[in-house]
């Protein structure tokens, strides 16, 4: 509905143009060339949504928002069809959804990030400069879950899985990155799953015991408070998943500099440490927009409070 409500907010712009008196021609103006701004439907993703609309208006190019449109099997439709120009994205994750049977190194941020440029430009799509930030699937333990069990790594569960169960996000199981490189790469076969919407239900989910292991990703605000412990990915599961704006060339062609140098100056800045702070003040309660407006400022990429 959501994406169907992009494409139905465009209507009355086209509309407008037809309307006016008869024998009274007037000349109709083009409506603004709006950028709209989507993200998924977790904190995160609309937090640097929001990073990227507040610096684009502020540098003179108007933009809609569309915030927490949802997963990726609603959001990249989105994007393909034009009705949305621009996603703050996961280089790995990305790949492998539009192109999953990419042979590049999927480690290798620059190889990736070729094979998405390749995959993007038939949707007339492509990248802007990645940033340092990256955000992994990751699993985590309680800290006394993690000492009962001796665990450090993702390959110390082995023994003990088939007695645990795991909160996953509800794609998860059909997600290449997820369960099945679990059970395919480590063997890990849980002995029950419990499907858990967001990253906050699920860390409720492992302090309360509900679950004994806990998907969540490696910038989620929860790793800074100490009472919970993230398996280090022994065995490199996990792809390069660099941030990165993806941007229809319909919008570059529009605003040129002032689109991609603002986004591209964002990206430069950008690092996993902001992200695992940011998310922690927003789980905290503190709005994301807000958020999004102290980050700009301290790194000078707007000049306004707000």
């Amino acid at each position: 509905m959501r994406v169907a409500g992009a494409a139905w907010l465009m209507l009355p712009l086209l509309l407008g143009a037809c309307t006016g008196e008869e024998n009274a021609p007037r000349r109709v103006e083009p409506p603004p060339a709006v950028v709209v701004v989507a993200s998924f439907d977790f904190p995160e993703s609309e937090l640097i949504a929001e990073i990227y609309a507040q610096a684009l208006v502020d540098a003179g190019v108007p933009v809609r928002r569309e915030p927490g449109l949802g997963p990726r099997e609603l959001v990249q439709p989105a994007l393909q069809q034009g009705l949305v120009d621009l996603v703050p994205e996961y280089l790995g994750a990305a790949l492998s959804s539009v192109a999953p049977h990419s042979t590049v190194d999927p480690h290798d941020p620059v190889a990736t990030r070729g094979a998405l440029d390749t995959a993007l430009g038939q949707w007339g799509l492509r990248t802007l400069t990645p940033s340092a930030a990256t955000n992994q699937n990751a699993l985590v333990v309680s800290r006394v879950t993690a000492r009962s069990l001796g665990l450090r790594t993702t390959s110390d569960l082995r023994g003990a899985a088939r007695r645990l169960t795991i909160g996953v996000p509800p794609e998860c199981p059909g997600r290449d990155y997820c369960l099945p490189a679990l059970d395919r790469v480590y063997g890990l076969r849980f002995g029950a799953v419990t499907l858990l919407d967001t990253e906050i239900q699920r860390v409720a989910a492992l302090r309360e015991g509900v679950v004994d292991v806990a998907l969540l990703f490696t910038t989620d605000g929860s790793l800074a408070s100490g009472d919970v412990v993230m398996l280090r990915d022994d065995r490199g599961v996990q792809p390069a998943e660099n941030v990165v704006p993806v941007v229809s060339e319909r919008a570059l062609r529009r605003h040129g500099h002032r689109l991609a140098g603002t986004l591209d100056g964002i990206s430069k800045r950008l690092t996993s440490e902001n992200l695992r702070f940011l998310n922690w003040r927003v789980e905290a309660g503190h709005e994301i927009a807000a958020e999004a407006r102290g980050w700009l400022l301290r790194h000078g990429l707007v000049t306004r409070p707000d």
